[in-house]
């Protein structure tokens, strides 16, 4: 018999929290490759989703508590936009995948998990990635660890966006 074990997702999908206050507000300073962040701008972080739908699945995150974009000021969204554009090219020249997904849930009856701190993601998709394990069996295979997807993502944000 095949194990697929994914001992990260544990916390999650028992409701069990591990640190205390905003998780994102909590990775504003600290260590760079713990809180998996790939890149720090003015407004806005990109970081790698600790829960991920799939490899390469990127979260963006504003620096401070604001739940819609429509709170965002000229600024924020400027960035926003370009990080998006550095974002997409990333996940193209990292993985080449067949399409991207790219969205937000603004409030929690729209599915935010964290609706108070707004943030984005963007993944990239394959044809054939969602199969009989994730429609049945609502189990993700997940042919990368999140570090394997941080290793590849970081030098191409790097020279994309001067980061780190």
């Amino acid at each position: 018999m095949d194990r697929l074990y994914a001992p990260w997702r544990f916390s999650y999908v028992t409701g069990k929290k591990k640190e205390a206050g905003c998780v994102f507000c909590n990775r504003l300073t600290g260590d760079e490759q713990e809180h998996l962040i790939l890149h720090r701008g003015e407004y806005w972080y990109v970081m790698m989703n600790r829960y991920p739908y799939n490899s390469g699945h990127l979260l963006m995150v504003l620096g401070r508590h604001q739940a819609v974009l429509s709170g965002c000021t000229p600024p924020e969204l400027a960035e926003m936009g370009g990080l998006l554009h550095a974002m997409e090219a990333a996940l193209m020249e990292a993985f080449a995948p067949q399409g991207i997904n790219c969205g937000y849930n603004g409030g929690e009856s729209a599915g935010a998990g964290i609706p108070e701190h707004l943030h984005l993601h963007m993944l990239p998709r394959w044809a054939g990635d969602t199969n009989f394990m994730s429609s049945i069996g609502q189990t993700r295979i997940m042919p990368q660890t999140l570090e394997q997807s941080y290793q590849t993502l970081l030098p191409v944000f790097q020279r994309l966006l001067g980061s780190g």
